[in-house]
């Protein structure tokens, strides 16, 4: 294993860069809340995302280092880092682009060419922790094959880099490559700075008018129902089920013979089924809610279309689902809230839960990805093959939905090996991001026309069971629909299909809610976590509370670093200092909150200790009410 020539920039590159300062800027919101939400979250691979492929044939080491400096250089994106924060500097994160920075390539010479490899390789670079404030999102690992071929795996941070910006760095990868040489032209505008400053210069008034009515509710169902007790689970599992090529034909005719998109039937089997978990009780209209995955190019930054960025962004869809309304309607609903969103994908789910308080946050998130371009679906055409697609009958035959298999727990299986001449960028396979969502729906194209659901699911909030059903359900209906909905069908007569199969159920979050011991005196004062130290009873601060004097509020929860990251997580978010301790025996967990609030792109917040309550009542009240560490 080895790394690649070029780690230090050349003498000219160096004399060049020597007094150049980096281009720094705040984050954009919607990097703000993948930060936050990697805080809130932590643990391994949480927001890694990877993109891998096969290279047939011999692969010039050099050349390939070449190419990928020639891109470093052309973009913005690959030059840039969280600035390092500093004591007092603020509270919100911020961006730099470098002047000059060095592909990160591994080179895997030996150490075994089986699956194994392979699967030992993808699940070590995913749990390699990035440093975010090193210039470079992106981190590339080759690994030699025994048939000459060469696996080439991507790995990025979703908080600099998006998967559809990881795409559009790889075709200029590989004109870079094929060029042998600096291709003609400079750096690539727009690029993130101009990015960043369009979102800066956004006038929020529309957005907050927007999403005052189109925010979820209070009370929406989000997920399935919340009567399953800890799962006593931990990490992540995938399960999946797939469409084949007739099936996902005759849903892509029903949709659009009702006017919407497949993507839109997704929604409204999702819908559904959120419905159905919320409905028992309740004879009139339920307002369910979930997420809607968009790339975040659809603004009017002209080029935004290929820009690579973090630009990807995942939007909060309302709509309430009656029972006696028809299914008809209800894609029409969601098709409209598509329209409705596309003029807000820079809007982050953070910033409408600041203008509108009370808006739920919505627990799964859907992200239907469109057939690669060039590359139709296969399988019967719509417009001649179903003009009627409800009047038609079941195939003959065994039904897909009969069975039920056991959920997959691995990691996304690489597909298989494209024959040489194939578009490396449109078969390069995706491995998905693990976010902070309990449940992730991805629906993609099949090579072959048929359609893959992929749902990645938090084991501590859903079982592999429960995921593996709620799965099989959404492609029930999937199958179902197209044959049985036509425009006069109800939501209640459309659910029919689920008739006699159990309800998929969920677990509370496990985080708990942090405690307020004492409200702020002053707006925007911020907020202190007391940790209790382990042993020690979880009101052990209830005197210290009363002693307290200074302006910020004091909080407290578990020992747990998960807890009291997502104490600090709303203030964070706004903007307002925060701080962390309590008694001697609690400084180890609150260093490290520090340390992981400053390797998110925040200042380090305060460590305040003391051993006694008089001693760390003056110790708080001596925090300045707008520092952001002492």
């Amino acid at each position: 294993m080895n790394a690649a020539p070029g780690d230090r920039p050349p003498p000219s590159a160096a004399r060049a860069t020597a007094t150049a300062r980096p281009w720094t800027h705040p984050a954009a919101p919607v990097q703000v809340d993948v930060l936050l939400d990697g805080l809130a979250h932590p643990g391994p691979g949480m927001y890694t995302e990877q993109l891998h492929w096969c290279w047939h044939g011999r692969l010039e080491a050099e050349r390939f280092a070449r190419a990928w400096q020639t891109v470093t250089g052309q973009e913005a994106v690959l030059r840039t880092a969280l600035v390092e924060p500093a004591p007092g500097s603020g509270a919100t994160p911020r961006i730099a682009v470098h002047p000059y920075a060095a592909p990160l390539i591994t080179h895997h010479h030996s150490g075994g060419t089986g699956p194994e490899a392979w699967e030992a390789l993808l699940a070590a670079e995913r749990m390699r922790e990035f440093d975010l404030t090193r210039p470079g999102p992106l981190r590339i690992a080759l690994l030699d094959g025994a048939d000459g071929g060469t696996r080439v795996l991507l790995t990025y941070h979703r908080a600099l880099l998006d998967p559809v910006g990881a795409r559009r760095l790889l075709r200029a990868f590989h004109r870079a490559y094929a060029a042998e040489g600096p291709p003609r032209g400079g750096e690539r505008r727009p690029d993130l700075r101009d990015h960043l400053r369009w979102v800066d210069a956004r006038d929020p008034a529309p957005a907050r008018a927007f999403w005052t009515w189109a925010a979820p509710p209070p009370g929406s169902v989000t997920l399935p129902a919340l009567d399953r007790g800890p799962t006593h689970q931990q990490g992540h599992g995938r399960t999946r089920q797939r469409l084949t090529p007739v099936e996902a034909g005759r849903l892509r005719a029903w949709a659009a013979l009702l006017g919407a998109a497949e993507s839109t039937a997704l929604q409204a089997a999702w819908a559904l089924l959120l419905y159905r978990a919320g409905a028992e009780g309740t004879p009139g209209a339920v307002p369910v809610a979930f997420s809607a995955a968009v790339t975040g190019r659809g603004i009017p930054l002209e080029g935004a279309g290929q820009l690579p960025g973090p630009l990807g962004n995942a939007l909060p869809v309302a709509v309430d689902v009656h029972p006696g309304a028809t299914v008809a309607v209800l894609l029409g609903e969601l098709a409209g809230r598509a329209v409705d969103l596309a003029a807000y994908e820079w809007v982050s789910p953070g910033q409408i839960r600041g203008w509108v308080p009370g808006t739920p946050r919505t627990e799964s998130v859907l992200a239907f990805l469109p057939p690669t371009a060039g590359r139709r679906p296969a399988g019967p055409t719509p417009e001649t093959t179903w003009p009627s697609p409800w009047a038609g009958s079941e195939p003959a035959g065994p039904t897909p939905e009969t069975a039920r298999p056991s959920p997959w727990a691995g990691p996304e299986p690489a597909g298989p090996t494209e024959p040489a001449g194939a578009d490396p960028v449109e078969t390069a396979e995706t491995v998905g991001a693990l976010t902070g969502m309990p449940v992730a729906v991805t629906a993609r194209h099949d090579h072959d026309g048929g359609l893959t659901l992929t749902a990645v699911h938090d084991r501590t909030r859903i079982t592999d069971g429960d995921a593996a059903e709620l799965l099989w359900q959404t492609a029930l209906l999937l199958r179902r629909l197209p044959l049985e909905a036509g425009p006069d069908t109800t939501v209640a007569e459309a659910l029919a299909p689920l008739h006699g199969t159990p309800s998929p159920r969920a677990a509370p979050d496990p985080v708990p809610t942090p405690r307020t011991l004492r409200p702020a005196t002053a707006a925007g004062a911020g907020l202190v976590c007391l940790v209790p130290p382990p042993g020690v009873p979880g009101d052990c601060y209830e005197r210290l509370a009363e002693r307290h004097r200074g302006a910020c509020a004091l909080l407290t929860t578990v020992p747990d670093p998960a807890a009291v990251l997502a104490a600090l997580a709303p203030a964070l978010a706004a903007g307002e200092p925060v701080a962390v301790g309590g008694y001697p025996g609690a400084r180890a967990l609150a260093d490290e909150v520090a340390r992981r609030v400053a390797a998110h792109g925040w200042s380090a917040p305060p460590v305040v200790v003391a051993g006694s309550d008089r001693a760390l009542a003056k110790a708080l009240a001596g925090l300045s009410p707008r520092a952001s560490a002492t």
